[in-house]
């Protein structure tokens, strides 16, 4: 009566997005032994920028931590402009031309890939990757077979981005969002948040960290002022500096937030979605100091979570960079120096660093994310 053995069943129990890609692959496996890997990318429509996320390679693989345009994909793109999937069944004789990633598929020696497109209620968010080091193995039959698997990793992702859009509205919803209340605009949130991805990434080799991670800190990045919410108008918008007695209301932000995002998790029922440690954390600890002044705890050095220590350096390069109600805008140049003069009393050395030597990529999300008298 109990014969039967659940293939799947690793998807019921408690454990990460990774450990449930990697098991919907093993059981695929079973049927089709030649699929060597299964990969997502999603997308940020914001900067048309398609990112690597998860894959199921035991070891690592060759587009960890990468990105491109997807304007820069044509192959990819051909597949949104038609509606449908694509098949390559021998990547030898498929002319894809120079494009990085192309290269990196190569060179890691697969001979076939089917290339599925993810969307969310008719939104595109991604894509799911299948490949094989066989030729000629994708068949009409076996495609069938792969949609369905497919379909289902795409209901995991959905889910746990899900997750995040769902805190993100709750907020949004509650009549006082922080960036509503203070200066802190729309446009700082999205600025802030992917220079947190940039130091991340820039972090990904000497910290061993996957793009999951990343991706997350990404995301949740934008919710670290979150406990700004319970601070009084009086306090928080006021125009000159914060006295001792006020300036110890304000630092309880981060204390309110972390409490505030508990309930929000706990109420929301999400208490079982990936990284939710990391979502704590930042909004925590972003304002600890690597030589122990900061707060809530005087926290120092190592005992800083990474993605805390990322958030504080990408969210005080903005607020130099930005216009607010009591100062200009500083130059890039004048706001590097302060970082610089930070480190080790504020800030740690990595993550400035990572800024710092990629202000390229920096300088293009300001030109994408200009303020304007709206936020």
């Amino acid at each position: 009566m109990f014969e039967h053995r659940d293939s799947l069943d690793a998807l019921n129990r408690h454990i990460s997005l990774r450990e449930k890609l990697v098991s919907a692959h093993y059981a695929m496996n079973e049927m089709f032994p030649f699929v060597a890997r299964v990969a997502t990318a999603i997308y940020d429509p914001k900067t048309r920028v398609l990112k690597t996320f998860l894959h199921s390679s035991d070891d690592g693989d060759q587009l960890d931590h990468y990105q491109t345009l997807l304007d820069d994909a044509p192959s990819l793109m051909e597949i949104l402009n038609t509606g449908r999937p694509r098949v390559v069944n021998n990547m030898h004789r498929f002319d894809t031309g120079k494009h990085a990633h192309t290269k990196k598929i190569e060179r890691e020696g697969y001979a076939a890939s089917y290339t599925l497109p993810m969307y969310n209620d008719g939104e595109f968010i991604g894509f799911i990757f299948f490949n094989s080091y066989k030729e000629d193995v994708f068949t009409e039959k076996v495609l069938r077979e792969l949609d369905v698997y497919g379909h289902l990793i795409a209901l995991m992702v959905i889910s746990e981005l899900s997750s995040v859009n769902i805190l993100t509205a709750a907020i949004k919803t509650t009549g006082n969002i922080t960036h509503h209340r203070d200066s802190e605009t729309g446009s700082h949130l999205d600025r802030m948040s992917r220079y947190s991805r940039i130091v991340a990434l820039a972090l990904a080799e000497k910290y061993e960290l996957d793009d999951d991670y990343i991706e997350h800190v990404f995301m949740f990045s934008p919710l670290h002022d979150i406990g700004k919410i319970a601070i009084p108008d009086k306090i928080l918008l006021k125009p000159g500096p914060l006295d001792a007695e006020e300036m110890a209301i304000m630092q309880t932000h981060t204390r309110k937030g972390r409490e505030m995002l508990d309930e929000l998790v706990k109420n929301f029922g999400l208490g079982n979605f990936q990284h939710v440690d990391v979502l704590f954390n930042i909004a925590e600890y972003h304002h600890e100091a690597v030589n122990g002044t900061g707060y809530p705890d005087g926290r120092t050095k190592s005992d800083i979570p990474l993605e805390a220590k990322i958030v504080a350096v990408a969210d005080i390069f903005d607020a130099l960079t930005s216009k607010r109600p009591y100062k200009e805008a500083w130059s890039n140049d004048r706001a590097i120096d302060m970082l610089k003069k930070l480190v080790g009393e504020k800030l740690d050395q990595d993550c400035v660093d990572a800024l710092i030597d990629n202000m390229d990529q920096v300088e293009e999300i300001q030109r994408q994310f200009k303020e304007d008298k709206y936020g």
